[in-house]
């Protein structure tokens, strides 16, 4: 089989390749097609690939890899077609997050002004892709891993329909550290998690006719080992009832988010990561044989880093949390089930809008039962009444942006940013828009 990967020179690449190289099922990918814009980032790319290739297990075939400037021919023949693209680049999200700072609000990549930014630029350029996919690998399956991931989802629907599936890999991290605290592995457990992607709440999880997530909240030490113990603490936790995504944190400790940032103790979470990977690409591109070396060494620190702000104290995070395996995990998990090597139930982006009281052609994220050609959203539990509020409200969002994306309207795009709970302020919406539309030479030409 083949899989087209469209922004195939990105960093991440690689982690989805050497999970490739680990599959030895019957539906297993045998080529790689790269497609990216930029020629010297798929070059350095191709070369780590090319080192990771070496590892392949013995009789097991490394797949073979192809690279493209053009999407017409990476996508012919691809049985799969994974987007992981960032219009504007990692400059684009540095200005998403320095405009929200400028006007005192969040100032992150997916939540908040900057995902309504990032989703305007985002979406044509997405939907233009869904258009092509359609018409030069008909029957393909669109993986969506482009942030805002539920919102692109749900903008390639009327293109695609069921054939676009968005994946993160923040509900099954969550959920997996949750299992370990009670001593079990996740493979062993039904899930129950409900909410929009970076907006949800695990309700649920159990193994047999154990209770592993009351027995998780009856214990603090357990809450206090994890991840999520960090960022919001045990009594929170144990008062919601329920286990929150980490990028709730954004909206339990908004003031103390922004207040930080606007300290400007530390760079951007963008500015950051575009300091590194640019000093990789410069790096690898002068020396390729090298160049694995360096992405690993890169990868780990960005693994290290992550969330860094949000952990109480500064603690480091779990040995077991820097290790890979996360959304090329699901990923690969997903094609293995809809190739029909054998069934799987995996957190995803799909329509399934009804079971969190939202129309029912709303993308959430929920549990999905994935077979042969087929991916069925399962029940989850009814979200408590703040819960399905806000992910009331921030759906309505995320369909206003896609509305002034895909129309050109610049009264719905100012309505998204008003009714978004981080922003809620009618005057700071039109000043947001106003600069972002200046700062994006795509939001210019969308709304001239």
């Amino acid at each position: 089989m083949k899989l087209a990967i469209l922004g195939g020179g990105g960093f991440r690449v690689p982690l989805v390749y050497r999970a490739l190289l680990r599959d030895a099922g019957p539906a297993r990918i045998t080529q790689v097609a790269l497609c990216d814009a930029d020629p010297a980032r798929l070059a350095v790319i191709a070369a780590v690939l090319t080192s990771l290739a070496a590892d392949a297990p013995a009789g097991l075939p490394a797949p073979r890899v192809t690279t493209h400037t053009d999407v017409r021919p990476a996508l012919s023949g691809a049985d799969f077609v994974f987007a992981a693209v960032r219009v504007g680049g990692l400059a684009g999200r540095v200005t998403d997050e320095r405009v929200a700072i400028r006007h005192g609000v969040l100032g992150q990549e997916t939540t908040g002004a900057g995902g309504i930014a990032y989703g305007l630029r985002t979406i044509p350029v997405m939907r233009e892709i869904a258009r092509v996919v359609a018409a030069e690998a008909a029957g393909a399956w669109l993986v969506n891993f482009t942030n805002p991931a539920g919102m692109i989802t749900e903008a390639l629907t009327p293109i695609l329909g069921d054939q676009v599936i968005g994946i993160c890999d923040s509900p099954l991290g969550l959920a997996r550290r949750v299992a370990r605290a009670t001593g079990h592995r996740i493979e062993e457990c039904r899930i129950d998690y409900a909410g929009l992607n970076h907006l949800g709440w695990l309700q649920g999880l159990t193994t047999g006719a154990d209770d592993l997530l009351a027995r998780f909240l009856a214990d603090e030490a357990a809450i206090s080992g994890t991840e999520e113990g960090q960022v919001f603490g045990a009594d929170w936790i144990r008062g919601l009832g329920a286990v929150p995504n980490e990028y709730l944190h954004y909206y339990y400790a908004r003031r103390e988010a922004v207040a930080e940032q606007r300290a400007l103790r530390h760079v951007t979470r963008g500015e950051f990561l575009a300091r590194q990977q640019s000093a990789f690409y410069e790096q690898a591109g002068g020396a390729r044989h090298t160049a694995r070396e360096a992405w690993e060494s890169i990868l780990a620190e960005r693994n290290a880093t992550y969330m860094a702000s949000a952990r109480a104290g500064g603690e480091e995070r779990h040995e077991e949390d820097l290790v890979s395996g996360g959304y090329e995990g699901v990923a690969l998990a997903l094609m293995r089930a809809l190739s029909g090597a054998g069934d799987a139930e995996l957190i995803l982006n799909v329509r399934a809008g009804a079971q969190l009281a939202l129309p029912a052609d709303a993308v959430a994220e929920v549990p999905s039962r994935v077979t042969r050609g087929l991916v069925t959203p399962l029940p989850t539990s009814p979200l408590a009444l703040h819960m399905s509020g806000l992910v009331q409200q921030v759906k309505a969002v995320e369909r206003l942006t896609i509305e002034a994306a895909t129309t050109g309207n610049p009264d719905a795009a100012v309505r998204a940013f008003a009714l978004h709970p981080l922003i809620d302020s009618v005057s700071a919406a039109r000043e947001l828009f106003a600069d972002y539309r200046h700062a994006h030479r795509e939001l210019g030409a969308l709304f001239s």
